[in-house]
């Protein structure tokens, strides 16, 4: 439980991971002292320390941009290239394993052999809902096709609008 002591500095124990990514955290006596403009952490206490220890680690406050409590955020992995092709190569290889994709609507629904009810781009005209679901947009048609014995569409002009799937993709590296 940190503590402020009579130097007004903020103290206490924490588990710190000193080698980066090892995932292995030990138990460190910690002194924040804003005044110093400094994050240092021991062994233990320093008074509990012998006579000429000095400290574990050190930063500097004005090197800290942000604090965060991790277990409520998605963790941040940072990556490393050899060269910037190969950083070229494997964000576009990452952004392509990690890309969402919808079915477009054509593939679930059958496509209309009258080219006077498709649109401009040769797309079927419908009205629809579009809903995004985990970044991801939904597309929903609002109203059921009624088709006469000719085979044609039957219903308002008006109300049909041409659509267009899309695809959001969130990636943070």
């Amino acid at each position: 439980m940190p503590y402020v002591d009579r130097q007004n500095r903020v103290c206490g124990f924490l588990d710190i991971e000193e080698n980066e990514n090892s995932g292995k955290f030990l138990r460190r006596y910690f002194i924040l002292d804003t005044r110093e403009d400094s994050f240092v952490w021991y062994m233990d206490i320093p008074q509990n320390l012998p006579s000429g220890s000095s400290r574990i680690g050190a930063i500097k406050l004005t090197y800290i941009s942000k604090v965060s409590n991790t277990t409520k955020l998605r963790p941040k992995y940072f990556l490393q290239a050899n060269d910037q092709q190969d950083l070229v190569e494997g964000v576009n290889v990452l952004n392509k394993a990690v890309k969402v994709t919808v079915p477009k609507q054509s593939d679930s629904q059958p496509h209309s052999d009258n080219p006077s009810h498709q649109g401009e781009c040769g797309k079927k005209q419908v009205s629809y809902r579009t809903d995004i679901v985990g970044c991801v947009p939904i597309t929903t048609p609002t109203q059921k096709e009624d088709v006469n014995e000719c085979g044609e569409i039957v219903g308002n002009p008006s109300l049909l609008c041409c659509f267009e799937i899309g695809l959001c993709a969130n990636s943070h590296f």
